[in-house]
């Protein structure tokens, strides 16, 4: 598991490292530099082989302690460099006010300038201004500042790189605050553990690539509630195997299809859960809509179900341990009755678990008393139209201006939902946020070197509830199977590349679990 901290978290690692003595923040500072420089090379090898120019921009804080750092380190390496300084250098922290003047032996420390700027070139400008550290829109001469090395990468095409995150974006939401006045980044190299900001909001896409920068401090366990996760290859490969050769013993997993003519979202869902790992699926269609499914499915099974009485009969079988409804279902009174009858908890079976996509979305939106009837074993995967349906006012929070940081993030608003609902919510896109009723959340990137922009297509998310109604029925809980279905649906657009549309997505699978050595 990787743990994703805000800024106020960072802050607190790294002040109980050095309070324990573990190590000084003068330490601390240095390996920041260490690891920017490196990964400047290793984002542009060719750098490493003449010397070039470079502009570095330090602001008032430990930030800017660190842009002194790598303004040091690249001078020895027999680079020009320039340093501006925003703010007075009498006021900068220890820290930075040492490494300010270990630079000066070096070279001079101009004041930031926007016209200074203007006039000045450079084969890579480093942002070292604010950092994680700011909590409102920058500063007048630095949005100037900024504006004026924008249009030198528009005319010439420098490279940019920022520092831990680009100057006027908060570290804890990734949104933009106040003014867009801020640098275009080709690199962001981010002092690890990463920040939830690099990871959501405006930041992936004013960015093209993030480097960790590894400064040797861990973050503590944080406790569940307060808990930020990246999904990763090792989240996942462990959770995929099968062990018991029995095919009910993995789960019997049953997808509802709309009417005829709207039949393949179901389709492509099922294969989704078969592929996933379901021992047994079942699609589940209206009477006129039968022949249509039996004509594409093999291995799939294929049920009668005219409505929410026959579902509930159809249901009686207790194999059947998980349920998916929504993709192309209908947005009648029958398909509302439908999804009454699949959240309807009866007796003392517990409940099996439900995923609820795209149409059964729509239906709760519409109706309180539906809403109510979800529970714990339940997921839902709206895409941002969805969840302002059914989270209005959660929605329109996050679309007001960040003004301020902390801002509200895609994450604060998917715990709200998660909590609100009583259930999982995967809130879809690039930047997918999953959480849990008890504040648990996780993010899966698919930004900088997992960026699959091909997933943008017809049938897509209808893939994504599949894998995760299979993995349901393999027993997963609501959380885990939501995190490893999300991952799983990324590795396989990027196992096959552009071109992709949502029938090839479950056919990598095969291909994504050897991989992972399974």
């Amino acid at each position: 598991m990787t743990e994703i901290l805000t800024a106020a978290q960072m802050r607190a690692i790294e002040q109980a490292a050095i309070d324990s003595g573990e190590v000084t923040g003068l330490e601390l500072m240095e390996r920041a530099g260490v690891g920017v420089v490196e990964a400047i090379l290793e984002e542009w090898p060719a750098m490493a082989l003449t010397s070039h120019k470079a502009v570095v921009l330090c602001g008032p804080g430990n930030n800017g302690g660190d842009g002194f750092v790598v303004a040091r380190l690249l001078k020895e390496r027999g680079w020009e460099v320039e340093v501006f300084l925003y703010g007075d250098e009498g006021k900068l922290p220890v820290d930075a006010k040492a490494n300010c003047e270990r630079w000066k032996v070096m070279g001079s420390v101009r004041n930031l300038s926007a016209a200074d700027i203007a006039s000045t070139d450079a084969d890579l400008w480093i942002d070292a201004v604010f950092g994680t550290g700011l909590t409102r829109g920058i500063p007048e001469e630095v949005f100037w500042s900024f504006s004026a090395i924008n249009e030198k990468l528009r005319e010439n095409g420098p490279y940019t790189c920022a520092i831990d995150i680009a100057s006027g974006v908060c570290a804890d939401s990734g949104r933009i605050l106040e003014s867009a006045g801020v640098l275009d980044v080709d690199l962001c190299a981010g002092i690890a553990p990463t920040k939830v900001g690099l990871l959501t909001g405006d930041m992936p896409n004013i960015t093209k690539s993030l480097r960790r920068v590894d400064i040797s401090i861990t973050a503590a366990t944080l406790s569940a509630p307060h808990l930020i996760e990246l999904i990763d290859r090792d989240n996942v490969g462990k959770f995929v195997n099968k062990y018991d050769s029995h095919k009910y013993s993995h789960g019997h997993a049953l997808i509802l299809s709309g009417p005829s003519g709207k039949t393949g979202a179901a389709r492509i869902a099922a294969r989704g859960a078969l592929r996933i790992g379901a021992g047994v699926v079942t699609v589940a269609c209206p009477p006129d809509a039968l022949a249509e499914n039996a004509a594409q499915l093999n291995a799939i099974m294929l049920k009668r179900v005219a409505d929410a009485t026959a579902l509930k009969a159809v249901l009686q079988d207790e194999r059947i341990n998980a349920l998916c409804l929504g993709p192309a279902l209908g947005l009648g009174e029958e398909q509302a009755a439908l999804v009454r009858e699949a959240l309807t908890v009866r007796g003392d079976r517990t409940p099996y678990g439900v995923v609820l996509d795209a149409d059964a979305l729509t239906l709760l939106s519409r109706d309180a008393e539906l809403f109510g009837l979800l529970h714990e074993n339940c997921v839902l995967t709206p895409h941002a139209g969805e969840f302002t349906r059914l989270f209005p006012d959660i929605a329109e929070k996050l679309a007001e201006p960040a003004t301020k940081g902390p801002a509200y993030s895609k994450v604060d608003a998917t715990r709200e939902a998660a909590k609100r609902a009583g259930c999982v919510v995967l809130y879809k896109g690039a930047d997918t946020v999953i959480a849990d009723p008890s504040g648990r959340a996780a993010i899966n990137s698919a930004h900088y070197e997992r960026a699959a922009p091909w997933l943008a297509t017809a049938g897509s998310g209808d893939v994504l509830a599949g894998f995760i109604t299979g993995l349901l029925a393999r027993g997963f809980g609501p959380m885990q199977a939501a995190e490893t279905g999300a991952w799983l649906h990324v590795e396989c657009a990027l196992n096959f590349g552009p071109g992709l549309i949502a029938e090839d997505i479950a056919e990598q699978l095969p291909k994504v679990f050897s991989d992972l050595g399974l």
